[in-house]
């Protein structure tokens, strides 16, 4: 069985990221959307709750088998990580050419620290192309409707910790 690992900070999950996701466990036998942990990065929700929002997102995803996809954080590195749950590729979705340059050189360095794991990139549904977590959070700040972005079943909890209507 072949456990690919779908990494991000998934601050919040958007249908770009839902996107690569299913198109990553139609190739794969097992996938993990796993949470990492950026401390450059100050994410919007916990760790705790950003895995939450994207168990119930995955949920949402018409004709995904739910058992061969599973999700996770972890604070470390992506390598040791799959290197402790067999995971042998991790797949990215890619946007842009700055994408692109950003996760090629992440795809180098993994596969210096662990010469059997493979990074899979996956171009971006055009749907997606111009779609990001920040940019959904910036929309949603100003109270503007994001359900095109997300997946229903977060609506409620992006717009709840991002809104805040003037006083």
């Amino acid at each position: 069985m072949t456990t690919a690992i779908c990494p991000g900070s998934y601050d919040p999950v958007t249908k770009g990221h839902l996107d690569i996701i299913q198109r990553s466990a139609a190739i794969f036998d097992r996938v993990i959307v796993l949470v990492l942990i950026n401390p450059a990065k100050t994410p919007t929700f916990t760790v705790e709750e950003r895995v939450e929002l994207l168990r119930r997102a995955v949920r949402d995803i018409p004709g995904l088998d739910q058992g061969r996809v599973e999700v996770d954080s972890s604070p470390g590195l992506l390598v040791d990580y799959a290197k402790a749950h067999g995971a042998k590729a991790a797949v990215k979705g890619l946007r842009a050419v700055t994408d692109f340059e950003y996760e090629f050189q992440q795809a180098l360095i993994n596969k210096k620290l662990y010469p059997d794991f493979e990074t899979v990139f996956m171009s971006c549904n055009s749907h997606y192309m111009y779609l990001s977590s920040s940019m959904v959070k910036q929309i949603a700040a100003e109270g503007r409707d994001v359900r095109e972005f997300i997946p229903a079943s977060i609506y409620e909890d992006v717009m709840h910790r991002v809104y805040k209507p003037a006083k």
